[in-house]
């Protein structure tokens, strides 16, 4: 028989027999064979040593690509596990996937294992990996796989409730062996652990069982391996950096937010520094939103049950919502609400719209309520209570290109001005579940696409992963130090206008639907903020920082200070008069991340100069007043937000 693999390149390769991924691999080339990780065969990610038996389109991936980063981290989480359990054999373990940068495994130990046993962990990984066991699949039915994982309940629990993710697929059940250690999972891994040589146990957390909060309490453990002991160290590094910069720390030392057990997890205060800066990311947002032609509206925080059925929320959205209130008199359902979107919906409901008033665009910076899981909750950046910088967009779908490259444009000059320019896209194309029309579906698509394109913005399709109501497009911005965060979020949605019965009159003189966009550019505020900390290491530009100038005196400046004070009143300034040693003074302000750090003594207020301390570490000593402004202004200004 003969077998045609059809490459990447569209070149083919003949085979007159089966063969497998390394097979062919080493028929292209011997460096390719020995770098290859795994196959993708007609779009499926299989083992290397997968049989390619029928004419196939076929990609090796080598330790270059992403996606055998994934591959290696997940058999990284296998070969913890194997460790784990040859150290303490009475333990059940969960699951454990790959995840951003890393994995994790979840185990049900017998007595609680300490941060100190992870090295002990890491010497038995190390055992394993010089052992180079073969990853090998096997697929039992699911009888035999309860026998053989008939002292492990979680696993039990996964295959009695078809788990998919871990490879159970009805009564079809797939494993993996390497050595003795076997687990369920739907692969794909690397060819032998040999291939995980450079790697790191990071730190032990607390996890309930598949993230239910009344299922038992396990330990996991998560970790990072990469092809590359240079990566390796270049993340260990980056990670020390991150927790510096961690903004729950920062928090607390800049006196931004806080929090109290009387208000339950996931919500926060914001003190009067955060509430500063936070107020100047809403006010920008603000002013942008007005000069791109949004309206403002205002809606509120509950509504009746009877919206949340209409909007399909408490058929899809119900356990991220928090719990019903009843009210005594009728005995009615009412929701605290987890999106903005049916609120902006009833706006536009209220009157009869033409064709001419068409595109409308409702901005509101609305607070919403989502009941979150305590294990998920981060900071700021994974809250039960947020605000969002929410839109929504009722357009033609004619109109529908034009809108989405005006929206597009926006999101990401807004971005740049808060200091992200390193921004890429993922474009989430239309799934098997969805509704709505197939022309639709391509047009609202295409329009995506095309204004990407028409960006020069560098992007990646993620095939099948749009809403069943529509695609989005997600953009991420890179950090100071090279992580990647989702901020805004471009949703088309067919669904709530046919939910609402929405309506335009078109130049026909008939009703017709509009179509609706979703829009949330920096995400929530409270996320937002936590992510400008992290970037900005709390030393934020001068024009967001709480308090853009201190001054301090030396001697008896009155006078000069009031002057000086002034001619400086556009900017948010503090005093420090205290009569203590300048260079603690200096110190502090430089530890309250103060941008700029203005001393004046009897000295200047005679020759009418000052010195002048950026945060930056920059200096300018003895510079004529007038200068000094000029200089400060320049430090403090306020970026110009233009389309």
């Amino acid at each position: 028989m003969d077998i045609n693999i059809t490459l990447p390149d569209n070149s083919v390769r003949k085979f007159n027999k089966e063969v497998s991924g390394y097979d062919l691999a080493s028929d292209i080339g011997r460096s390719l064979a020995k770098d290859a990780v795994c196959i993708e065969i007609n779009g499926q990610l299989k083992d290397l040593n997968t049989l390619i038996k029928e004419d196939s389109r076929c990609r090796i991936f080598t330790s270059n690509d992403q996606t055998s980063l994934d591959v290696l981290r997940h058999s990284s989480a296998h070969i913890l596990a194997q460790a784990v359990l040859n150290l303490f054999p009475n333990t059940k373990y969960g699951v454990g996937p790959s995840i951003e940068d890393g994995f994790y495994y979840d185990f049900l130990f017998e007595n609680n294992i300490k941060e100190e046993d992870l090295l002990k962990i890491e010497k038995e990984m190390h055992k394993i990996v010089q052992e180079k066991q073969s990853f090998s699949k096997k697929f039992i039915n699911d009888k035999k796989a309860l026998k053989l994982f008939s002292n492990q309940q979680f696993k039990q629990e996964l295959i009695n409730t078809a788990d998919k993710d871990e490879g159970v697929n009805g009564e079809k059940v797939s494993i993996y062996k390497n050595g003795e250690f076997i687990d369920l999972c739907r692969g794909p891994h690397i060819p032998n652990t040999g291939y995980l040589k450079h790697f790191k146990l990071t730190k032990l957390a607390g996890a309930y069982w598949r993230g239910i909060e009344t299922n038992p309490q396990l330990q996991r453990i998560y970790g990072t391996s990469w092809f590359s002991k240079d990566d390796l160290n270049k993340y260990l590094t980056r990670q020390k950096e991150a927790e510096k910069r961690d903004h729950r720390k920062l928090g607390r030392e800049l006196k931004l937010f806080t929090t109290a057990d009387e208000l339950g997890p996931g919500q926060y205060l914001w003190q009067p520094n955060g509430s500063i800066l936070r107020n100047q990311i809403e006010e920008f947002s603000k002013s942008a939103h007005i000069s791109n032609g949004y309206e403002f509206v205002n809606t509120p925080h509950i509504g009746r049950s009877i919206l949340w059925e209409t909007s399909g929320h408490l058929d899809h959205y119900k356990e991220g919502m928090y719990p019903a209130l009843t009210t005594e008199d009728t005995n009615e359902d009412y929701y605290l609400k987890p999106m903005n979107c049916p609120f902006h919906i009833l706006v536009y409901k209220n009157d009869i719209r033409s064709y001419r008033d068409l595109p409308i665009r409702y901005f509101e910076l609305g607070s919403v309520y989502r009941m979150e899981k305590t294990g998920v909750l981060h900071g700021l950046l994974r809250a039960r209570g947020f605000t969002q910088d929410d839109a929504h967009i009722f357009t033609t779908i004619d109109n529908l290109n034009d809108e989405i490259l005006n929206l597009l444009t926006f999101s990401i000059k807004l971005l740049n001005c808060f200091g992200f320019t390193d921004i890429e896209a993922d474009l989430s194309t239309r799934p098997k579940d969805s509704i709505g029309l197939d022309k639709d579906w391509e047009n609202a698509t295409n329009s995506l696409e095309e204004a990407l394109n028409q960006q020069k913005l560098s992007y990646k399709i993620a095939q099948g992963e749009g809403a069943f109501y529509g695609p989005k497009i997600d953009l991420h911005i890179k950090d100071a130090i090279g992580r990647r965060w989702q901020l805004t979020t471009i949703q088309i949605d067919f669904a709530q206008p046919n939910n609402f019965s929405l309506e335009y009159v078109n130049s026909e003189n008939k009703k017709v639907r509009p179509v609706m966009i979703h829009r949330a550019l920096l995400g929530s505020i409270e996320r937002f903020t936590g992510i400008l900390i992290e970037h900005y290491a709390g030393e934020f530009p001068g024009w967001l920082a709480p308090n853009q100038i201190n001054i301090l005196t030396i001697g008896n400046v009155n006078e000069y200070l009031d002057f000086i004070v002034s001619k400086l009143s556009k900017y948010r300034l503090n005093i420090d008069d205290r009569n203590i040693r300048l260079g603690e003074k200096i110190h502090e302000s430089r530890k309250n991340k103060v941008p700029v750090t203005l001393i004046i003594g009897e000295k200047d207020a005679k020759n009418k100069s000052v010195a002048i301390n950026y945060l930056d570490g920059s200096e300018e000593q003895d510079i004529e007043l007038s200068e000094g402004i000029k200089s400060i202004n320049k430090k403090l200004k306020k970026p110009v937000f233009k389309i």
